[in-house]
C-alpha cells in the first residue's frame, strides 16, 4: 500500500476546493448564461480534478522510489494503474 505524503497534499486540497468552487456552473445553467461561460467553467473544474489527481500520483511514485526497501511489484502496478485512469 502507497501512503501519501501529507506535505504534498496541501496544494492537491486547494485544487480540490478550487474545483468545488466551479460548482456554479449549474447556476450559470439555469441563468441561461452563455454557452463560453458555462464550458469555461467546466474545463476550469476539470483541469483541477485532473491535476489534483495527477499529484496524487506523482506523491505515491516519490513514495514508492524513497521506500528503503524498494518498489514493491504490487505497489508500482497499482500506481500505474492509477496514473492510466487519469490519462
Amino acid at each position: 500500500m502507497v501512503t501519501l505524503d501529507m506535505e504534498d497534499m496541501g496544494p492537491v486540497v486547494n485544487r480540490l476546493r478550487r474545483a468545488q468552487g466551479q460548482s456554479g456552473v449549474i447556476r450559470l445553467i439555469e441563468e441561461g448564461r452563455d454557452c463560453k461561460e458555462v464550458v469555461t467553467q467546466l474545463a476550469a473544474a476539470s483541469r483541477a480534478l485532473d491535476r489534483a489527481g495527477f499529484a496524487i500520483v506523482s506523491s505515491g511514485l516519490r513514495e514508492c522510489l524513497s521506500s528503503p526497501d524498494g518498489v514493491n511489484e504490487d505497489d508500482r502496478a497499482a500506481m500505474e494503474k492509477l496514473f492510466l485512469t487519469l490519462a
